[in-house]
């Protein structure tokens, strides 16, 4: 039936919108307008009503736009809802208690996981120019791969800048070396030294606090050193003009010290020594078609680095050709042929600590793609840490449901509402952010023992970054509230008074899929740990194809000169020990390995790059390992003792075309005038981490090598380090005595897996905790909407264990969603992740399994803790209060 218009006349509505009553009229426009429930019970009214709205809304809408507004924003009306904001969060402190320390474990994580971030993006870029500056690399393909180096032959750099205008430099650096040095009664192995070109430091803007950068490293003989190394051979006086006496290059005079080496550089050298020191480099043949030597070019400011890329293969033809040709003794119809197995490329600087991953690099480099897992991993546990916020912030709901009731009929918007809400979210954001900050900094050494990296206080104290935290702090605050605030403003005012209760479904589906998100994220993580946990615990225990246990290193054994082979009697005659090689070290990284191009002759010719390993006759029976063809190296053969003969292992066999019919005697040629002949074939071992496929490799003798391999069998190792300490100071060597075990160097192999697993676990933990108090807001919200239910149920007969199981049971079917949802997105990513190494597990449907019970059972003990103290409440109680 339509409505019969009222008979009032238009001066009533004259009188009822009369200017002094606009506050009046807002509030009852407002609830009229909006609140069906009001309008139906006044149907005959219902036209009236509509007149009235648009009256008002015609005759006072710019007089209302502007009241709102210097109400809604007024200084006034801030202060008051952060006052009341306040004495809302201090009404119910161990509620906001709770949700100040869900928000700042997120906080503290996302904290420390973003100054990670910013500190790996961050490499290289001490330099001035280094969006200019770029690597030359090189990739060789042959034997059905890729070879990738990242330096390149000693005359790459000039020829390339000689032959393109748009190179305006360029420099050189060899890479880590060692040496022995001299300082008055100071002698000490030094490592960390490198060769390099006179504008090396001024390329990469490192500034000395003694000399000038521009001549430091002209002359020959010449060394920078850092200030640590200066102060540990001359004190706190000026290290400028000393000198030290190198084993290798003689006198060495000190013309400048730096501070250190920015922590974010893909290189930590500690001294630099003049490239013209060595009269190999600067007066020897330059050549094109090896490796050693790390150039960089600065290109013009608008050179295009994929322009240039393009033209390099011209050099290749040019200079690269020939060059083979003469080595290797082949035709130039062969020789050319290695242009297209050839390729220099520019490696961008700030991206050759996360992008670059050879086996050759200077350093250790990151990963972007732990960059991408640390990144999500942060955005994640904050967001994990909102929604803990919204869930407990709803599950408040009921307790302020007679609150907002009362609000609402004394004429509040729903926009003051929201704006009070939101208000309140972000004083609880700033104070969860300013214990997030304290627990960054109080666990900073912490994460930065964990992740390797030196991260100072002073990053978060610089201005750009408090800025940063203030911004973070109010979009957190607006994230994680904006959702309660409407959620909370949206009750309907006569059923929240009438009822004290907010009314709507019992399960909202957006907390519902708050929640499976929550656990999905927390399951992957478990996946993601158990998987690294497997795949480091197969790396460690693979078999490594040598005896690696119990086997002492003896470092530095250059230093005993001529009574090296004294030295080594003395060990052999005792007691304790089984067996004694001076020898290349088998463990480490490949890249401290000699290294050269070799190929083979025949019907069936092929080449690979192959690592040279110098060895005496007892190498092998020292190390245990397993000869399959031929013979051990010997004494009894004369082109042993003249290290023509190699011993080579089945990789290398593999690569270079032979089989077990034809490699011995076969001839390795390394060049027209060197040439090795196979006596023996080695069982394949890993001589460097199992992350990396074995490599080709050939062993020939040399009767001084750098280090002694002490197998020994006793378990007092204690006493047998110190009577060889004592004999290695019996023949004063002029350097101390050090060693390691090897079982301990190739456990230090897997540090970055190490570093991952650690980091999976803490966030693991992390984000199951978070998850919990989110499930625990859910079951707390869910058990006060159902004390009435739960009070009947009781008083007609339901057990405690009834009860627990029917609130639980919900809760249960979300984690189950989510486990559904986990898994074949964990499996994905870790699988990705296995595929960069060499050798890697399978992820058996057991560790998704275990993953998915162990996240059940986490959240049966969240909710049955909520749950049996609904079940246990007194029934009375609970209907009393109803």
């Amino acid at each position: 039936m339509k409505p019969r218009p009222p008979k009032w006349p238009n001066r009533f509505l004259e009188w009822y919108c009369r200017p002094d009553r606009l506050e009046e009229i807002q509030g009852d426009a407002h609830e009229l307008f909006d609140r069906t429930v009001i309008a139906s019970k006044f149907k005959a009214d219902l036209y009236f009503t509509w007149n009235v709205i648009r009256f008002f809304r015609w005759r006072n809408i710019r007089r209302k736009t502007k009241h709102y507004y210097s109400n809604q924003f007024s200084a006034a009306m801030l202060k008051n809802y952060f006052k009341t904001g306040w004495r809302n969060l201090m009404r119910k402190k161990a509620f906001s208690m709770i949700n100040v320390f869900g928000l700042a474990i997120g906080l503290t994580c996302f904290l420390l996981i973003a100054s990670f971030v910013y500190d790996e993006l961050s490499y290289d870029q001490y330099a001035a120019q280094y969006k200019r500056i770029y690597r030359v690399g090189l990739q060789l393909e042959q034997n059905g791969g890729v070879d990738d180096y990242p330096h390149v032959d000693v005359a790459v750099g000039a020829g390339i800048k000689s032959n393109y205008p748009e190179v305006v430099e360029f420099t050189r650096a060899t890479g880590n070396l060692f040496d022995y040095l001299r300082y008055g009664d100071v002698n000490v192995r030094e490592e960390g030294l490198t060769l390099a070109d006179s504008n090396f430091l001024r390329l990469f803007s490192i500034p000395l606090i003694e000399g000038n950068a521009d001549h430091a490293l002209t002359e020959p003989n010449s060394i920078v050193v850092s200030r640590a190394f200066a102060k540990k051979y001359f004190g706190d006086k000026p290290a400028l003009g000393e000198l030290l006496t190198s084993r290798r290059y003689g006198t060495l005079k000190v013309t400048g010290v730096f501070d250190k080496i920015p922590d974010n550089s893909h290189f930590h050298y500690s001294a630099f020594l003049s490239m013209n020191s060595n009269a190999r480099i600067t007066n020897g043949r330059q050549t094109w078609s090896n490796v050693g030597f790390h150039t960089y070019l600065l290109l013009d400011e608008h050179a295009d680095p994929h322009r240039l890329e393009a033209k390099l293969p011209a050099l290749i033809e040019k200079y690269v050709v020939p060059e083979i040709q003469d080595d290797m003794g082949i035709s130039l119809a062969d020789a050319q042929r290695s242009v297209n197995t050839w390729k220099f490329y520019l490696m961008p600087l700030s991206k050759i600590h996360l992008y670059s991953h050879t086996k050759y690099e200077i350093e250790a480099n990151g990963d972007i793609n732990n960059v991408y897992i640390f990144g999500a991993l942060a955005i994640f546990i904050l967001l994990l840490a909102c929604i803990n916020f919204m869930n407990l912030s709803t599950a408040s709901a009921a307790r302020r449901g007679v609150e907002i009731g009362i609000r609402k009929s004394l004429g509040s918007f729903r926009s003051q509402l929201v704006t009070q809400f939101l208000v309140e979210s972000m004083i609880l954001a700033m104070i969860a952010l300013t214990f997030a900050v304290v627990f960054a900094l109080t666990l900073l050494p912490f994460f930065n023992q964990l992740t390797g990296k030196q991260i100072g206080i002073s990053f978060f104290l610089s201005a750009p970054v408090l800025t940063s935290l203030v911004v973070l702090g109010i979009t957190v605050g607006l994230l994680a509230g904006t959702y309660p605030a409407v959620f909370l403003s949206s009750f309907q005012t006569l059923r929240v008074l009438k009822s004290n209760s907010p009314g709507g479904s019992r399960r909202s589906n957006l907390r519902s899929v708050l929640v499976v998100f929550q656990f999905a994220i927390s399951t992957a993580l478990i996946v993601a740990t158990i998987v690294a946990y497997q795949q480091l615990h197969f790396l460690q225990n693979i078999e490594m194809g040598y005896d690696k246990d119990q086997v002492v290193v003896v470092e530095n054994a250059g230093a005993l000169g001529g009574n090296m082979d004294a030295f080594k009697r003395k060990l052999e005659q005792d007691h304790r020990v089984s067996h004694v090689s001076h020898a290349t070290v088998p463990i480490g990284n490949a890249g401290s390995y000699g290294g050269t191009e070799v190929s083979s002759r025949g019907p069936n010719p092929s080449g690979t790059h192959i690592h040279i390993f110098t060895v005496d006759y007892d190498f092998l029976e020292t190390m245990g390992l397993q000869l399959v063809l031929g013979r051990n190296l010997s004494n009894e053969f004369s082109n042993d003792s003249l290290g023509l003969n190699v011993v080579i292992n089945e990789t290398a066999m593999k690569n270079l075309g032979w089989d077990e019919s034809n490699v011995l005697g076969s001839t390795i040629y390394r060049s027209a005038q060197v040439q090795y002949q196979v006596v023996g074939v080695v069982k394949d071992f890993h001589y460097t981490s199992a992350k990396e496929k074995i490599a080709p490799m050939m062993m020939l003798y040399r009767r001084v090598a750098p280090t002694y391999l002490v197998k020994v069998k006793t378990s007092d190792i204690s006493n047998f380090i110190t009577d060889t300490k004592a004999q290695w100071n019996a023949f004063h060597a002029d350097v101390p005595f050090s060693y390691y075990f090897l079982d301990d160097r190739f456990s230090h192999l897997y540090k970055a897996e190490q570093t991952t697993e650690q980091i999976f676990i803490v966030f693991m933990v992390i984000a199951i905790l978070i998850a919990c108090l989110g499930l625990f807001g859910l079951s707390t919200h869910s058990a006060e909407q159902r004390t009435r239910e739960i009070g009947i149920r009781k008083v007609l007969g339901s057990s405690v264990g009834q009860i627990v199981l029917l609130q639980s049971k919900e809760f249960l079917l979300l984690v189950l969603a989510a486990i559904v949802v986990a898994a074949p997105v964990s499996w994905w990513a870790m699988h990705q992740w296995l595929q960069t190494f060499g050798y890697r597990i399978s992820i058996d449907a057991t560790v998704i399994l275990l993953a998915g019970v162990a996240a059940l059972v986490i959240a049966l003990i969240t909710v049955s803790f909520q749950a049996f103290k609904a079940a246990m409440a007194n029934p009375v109680r609970s209907l009393r209060s109803e």
